[in-house]
Protein backbone atom coordinates (compact mmCIF):
# COMPACT_ATOMS: atom_id res chain seq x y z
CA UNK A 1 0.00 0.00 0.00
CA UNK A 2 1.49 3.39 -1.05
CA UNK A 3 1.47 5.16 2.25
CA UNK A 4 4.11 8.29 2.79
CA UNK A 5 4.04 8.33 -1.43
CA UNK A 6 0.87 9.25 -1.43
CA UNK A 7 1.09 12.74 -1.05
CA UNK A 8 -0.49 16.87 -1.63
CA UNK A 9 -0.06 18.71 -4.45
CA UNK A 10 1.82 21.18 -1.28
CA UNK A 11 3.98 18.96 -0.64
CA UNK A 12 7.29 17.74 -1.72
CA UNK A 13 8.40 14.04 -3.12
CA UNK A 14 10.17 13.08 -0.39
CA UNK A 15 13.16 10.63 -2.11
CA UNK A 16 13.72 8.45 1.17
CA UNK A 17 10.08 7.34 0.84
CA UNK A 18 10.87 3.84 1.10
CA UNK A 19 13.01 4.06 4.43
CA UNK A 20 10.27 6.21 5.77
CA UNK A 21 7.66 3.44 5.16
CA UNK A 22 9.66 0.45 7.15
CA UNK A 23 10.06 3.00 9.44
CA UNK A 24 6.74 3.72 9.90
CA UNK A 25 5.78 0.01 9.83
CA UNK A 26 8.12 -0.74 12.80
CA UNK A 27 6.78 1.70 15.25
CA UNK A 28 4.03 2.20 17.34
CA UNK A 29 1.05 2.34 16.00
CA UNK A 30 -0.27 5.98 17.12
CA UNK A 31 -4.25 6.60 17.85
CA UNK A 32 -6.34 8.41 15.17
CA UNK A 33 -6.91 11.48 17.25
CA UNK A 34 -2.94 11.95 18.56
CA UNK A 35 -2.68 13.35 14.80
CA UNK A 36 -6.06 15.91 14.85
CA UNK A 37 -3.42 17.90 17.44
CA UNK A 38 -0.83 18.17 14.86
CA UNK A 39 -0.92 21.88 13.74
CA UNK A 40 -0.40 21.46 9.39
CA UNK A 41 -3.56 19.05 10.10
CA UNK A 42 -5.03 21.42 11.99
CA UNK A 43 -4.93 23.66 9.66
CA UNK A 44 -6.02 21.23 6.82
CA UNK A 45 -8.94 20.72 8.57
CA UNK A 46 -9.73 24.17 8.55
CA UNK A 47 -9.61 24.07 4.86
CA UNK A 48 -12.25 21.28 5.11
CA UNK A 49 -14.64 23.41 7.08
CA UNK A 50 -14.01 26.20 4.72
CA UNK A 51 -15.10 23.98 1.94
CA UNK A 52 -17.63 22.71 3.82
CA UNK A 53 -19.14 26.06 4.32
CA UNK A 54 -18.66 26.79 0.62
CA UNK A 55 -21.15 23.77 0.09
CA UNK A 56 -23.83 24.92 2.31
CA UNK A 57 -24.08 28.44 0.56
CA UNK A 58 -23.68 26.78 -2.44
CA UNK A 59 -26.79 24.73 -1.87
CA UNK A 60 -28.40 27.32 -0.50
CA UNK A 61 -27.74 29.11 -3.97
CA UNK A 62 -25.74 32.07 -1.60
CA UNK A 63 -22.96 31.91 -4.91
CA UNK A 64 -20.63 34.68 -3.37
CA UNK A 65 -19.95 33.15 -0.09
CA UNK A 66 -19.43 29.58 -1.68
CA UNK A 67 -16.65 31.32 -3.68
CA UNK A 68 -15.49 33.10 -0.62
CA UNK A 69 -15.10 29.79 1.45
CA UNK A 70 -13.84 28.14 -1.82
CA UNK A 71 -10.86 30.62 -1.67
CA UNK A 72 -10.27 30.84 1.73
CA UNK A 73 -9.42 26.56 1.34
CA UNK A 74 -6.90 27.49 -1.33
CA UNK A 75 -5.02 29.76 1.93
CA UNK A 76 -5.44 26.90 4.25
CA UNK A 77 -4.43 24.36 1.37
CA UNK A 78 -1.02 26.46 0.88
CA UNK A 79 -0.78 27.43 4.90
CA UNK A 80 -0.55 23.62 5.89
CA UNK A 81 2.24 22.91 3.29
CA UNK A 82 4.15 26.01 4.26
CA UNK A 83 3.97 25.01 8.23
CA UNK A 84 4.91 21.39 7.41
CA UNK A 85 7.88 22.11 6.03
CA UNK A 86 8.72 24.35 8.34
CA UNK A 87 8.58 21.99 11.53
CA UNK A 88 11.55 19.76 11.57
CA UNK A 89 10.76 18.05 14.56
CA UNK A 90 7.69 15.73 12.84
CA UNK A 91 7.32 11.88 12.88
CA UNK A 92 7.53 10.35 9.33
CA UNK A 93 4.07 8.92 10.77
CA UNK A 94 2.41 12.58 11.16
CA UNK A 95 4.05 13.17 7.47
CA UNK A 96 2.28 10.47 5.80
CA UNK A 97 -0.80 10.68 7.82
CA UNK A 98 -0.65 14.62 6.85
CA UNK A 99 -0.35 14.15 2.82
CA UNK A 100 -3.53 11.12 3.05
CA UNK A 101 -5.37 13.81 4.45
CA UNK A 102 -4.23 16.86 2.77
CA UNK A 103 -4.93 14.94 -0.37
CA UNK A 104 -8.67 13.71 0.57
CA UNK A 105 -9.47 17.00 2.12
CA UNK A 106 -7.80 18.63 -1.83
CA UNK A 107 -11.05 16.25 -2.98
CA UNK A 108 -13.87 18.10 -0.95
CA UNK A 109 -12.26 21.40 -1.88
CA UNK A 110 -11.40 21.62 -5.26
CA UNK A 111 -13.82 18.91 -6.69
CA UNK A 112 -16.73 18.33 -4.89
CA UNK A 113 -16.89 22.31 -3.63
CA UNK A 114 -16.60 23.45 -7.59
CA UNK A 115 -19.02 21.08 -8.99
CA UNK A 116 -21.81 22.03 -6.58
CA UNK A 117 -21.16 25.95 -7.53
CA UNK A 118 -21.36 25.30 -11.27
CA UNK A 119 -24.49 22.66 -10.35
CA UNK A 120 -25.94 25.54 -7.97
CA UNK A 121 -25.13 28.34 -10.23
CA UNK A 122 -27.45 26.94 -13.24
CA UNK A 123 -30.45 26.49 -10.76
CA UNK A 124 -29.04 22.60 -10.65
CA UNK A 125 -30.08 22.30 -14.21
CA UNK A 126 -29.81 18.23 -15.23
CA UNK A 127 -27.15 19.78 -18.49
CA UNK A 128 -24.72 20.48 -16.01
CA UNK A 129 -24.34 17.32 -14.04
CA UNK A 130 -21.81 15.98 -16.76
CA UNK A 131 -19.50 18.84 -16.20
CA UNK A 132 -19.96 18.24 -12.37
CA UNK A 133 -19.08 15.24 -12.67
CA UNK A 134 -15.76 16.16 -14.71
CA UNK A 135 -15.03 18.41 -12.07
CA UNK A 136 -14.69 15.91 -9.61
CA UNK A 137 -13.39 12.77 -11.71
CA UNK A 138 -10.69 14.99 -12.87
CA UNK A 139 -9.72 16.60 -9.44
CA UNK A 140 -9.33 12.73 -8.47
CA UNK A 141 -7.26 11.53 -11.15
CA UNK A 142 -5.03 14.67 -10.87
CA UNK A 143 -4.49 13.76 -7.36
CA UNK A 144 -4.17 10.05 -7.82
CA UNK A 145 -1.38 11.20 -10.51
CA UNK A 146 0.45 13.53 -8.31
CA UNK A 147 0.59 10.58 -5.67
CA UNK A 148 2.76 8.38 -7.35
CA UNK A 149 4.95 10.42 -9.57
CA UNK A 150 5.01 13.76 -7.47
CA UNK A 151 6.79 16.74 -9.52
CA UNK A 152 8.37 16.09 -12.60
CA UNK A 153 12.29 16.38 -11.77
CA UNK A 154 11.15 17.60 -8.48
CA UNK A 155 10.51 20.85 -10.12
CA UNK A 156 7.36 21.08 -12.23
CA UNK A 157 4.07 20.02 -12.10
CA UNK A 158 2.07 17.59 -14.91
CA UNK A 159 -0.95 19.59 -15.58
CA UNK A 160 -2.92 22.43 -13.35
CA UNK A 161 -2.54 21.29 -9.62
CA UNK A 162 -5.59 21.41 -8.56
CA UNK A 163 -5.70 24.00 -5.36
CA UNK A 164 -5.49 26.61 -8.40
CA UNK A 165 -9.23 24.99 -9.49
CA UNK A 166 -10.20 27.44 -6.44
CA UNK A 167 -8.64 30.61 -7.34
CA UNK A 168 -9.58 30.61 -11.52
CA UNK A 169 -13.32 30.08 -10.38
CA UNK A 170 -13.13 33.07 -7.88
CA UNK A 171 -11.59 35.04 -10.01
CA UNK A 172 -14.26 34.49 -12.45
CA UNK A 173 -16.83 35.52 -10.18
CA UNK A 174 -15.00 39.08 -10.49
CA UNK A 175 -15.94 39.86 -14.26
CA UNK A 176 -19.27 38.45 -13.63
CA UNK A 177 -20.70 41.44 -14.14
CA UNK A 178 -19.26 41.94 -17.32
CA UNK A 179 -21.57 39.35 -19.10
CA UNK A 180 -25.23 39.02 -19.13
CA UNK A 181 -26.52 37.22 -16.12
CA UNK A 182 -28.82 34.37 -19.13
CA UNK A 183 -25.58 33.35 -20.19
CA UNK A 184 -23.18 33.24 -17.18
CA UNK A 185 -23.88 29.98 -15.94
CA UNK A 186 -22.57 28.54 -19.73
CA UNK A 187 -19.91 30.73 -19.54
CA UNK A 188 -18.95 29.49 -16.18
CA UNK A 189 -19.31 25.83 -17.47
CA UNK A 190 -17.19 26.34 -20.37
CA UNK A 191 -14.66 27.92 -17.86
CA UNK A 192 -14.33 25.01 -15.48
CA UNK A 193 -14.33 22.08 -18.47
CA UNK A 194 -10.99 24.36 -19.24
CA UNK A 195 -10.14 23.81 -15.87
CA UNK A 196 -10.67 20.45 -15.75
CA UNK A 197 -8.66 20.06 -19.08
CA UNK A 198 -5.77 21.65 -17.52
CA UNK A 199 -5.68 19.56 -14.63
CA UNK A 200 -5.27 16.50 -16.97
CA UNK A 201 -2.66 17.88 -19.60
CA UNK A 202 0.60 17.21 -19.58
CA UNK A 203 1.81 20.68 -19.65
CA UNK A 204 4.24 21.48 -17.14
CA UNK A 205 3.75 23.85 -14.44
CA UNK A 206 6.38 25.25 -12.50
CA UNK A 207 6.26 25.10 -8.66
CA UNK A 208 5.68 28.53 -7.22
CA UNK A 209 7.55 29.24 -4.02
CA UNK A 210 5.75 28.97 -1.13
CA UNK A 211 6.09 32.74 -0.11
CA UNK A 212 3.64 33.22 -2.70
CA UNK A 213 1.15 32.79 -0.28
CA UNK A 214 1.66 36.54 0.68
CA UNK A 215 -0.17 37.41 -2.76
CA UNK A 216 -2.93 34.45 -2.48
CA UNK A 217 -4.01 35.98 0.97
CA UNK A 218 -4.34 39.66 -0.08
CA UNK A 219 -5.98 38.38 -3.22
CA UNK A 220 -8.18 36.23 -1.20
CA UNK A 221 -9.47 38.94 1.48
CA UNK A 222 -9.73 41.41 -1.61
CA UNK A 223 -12.16 38.73 -2.83
CA UNK A 224 -14.27 38.73 -0.10
CA UNK A 225 -14.26 42.22 0.88
CA UNK A 226 -15.75 42.66 -2.75
CA UNK A 227 -17.80 39.99 -2.86
CA UNK A 228 -19.45 40.50 0.32
CA UNK A 229 -20.86 43.83 -0.88
CA UNK A 230 -21.85 42.84 -4.39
Amino acid sequence: MLLVNTISDTEDLNTEDSHNIKKIKSTRQLSMLSFIVDLPNMCTLLGLLSALLGIYYAIKGEIYFAVIFGAWSVVFDWLDGLIASKMKNRTDAHRAFGGQLDSLVDMVSFGVLPAIILLSYSDFNIWFIPGAFAIIAACAIRLSYFNIYGLTGGKTYTGLAVDYNGLIVSLFFLIESFFSPSIFPEILYIVMMLVVFLNLSSIQIPKFPKTILIGIITYVIALSIYLVRV
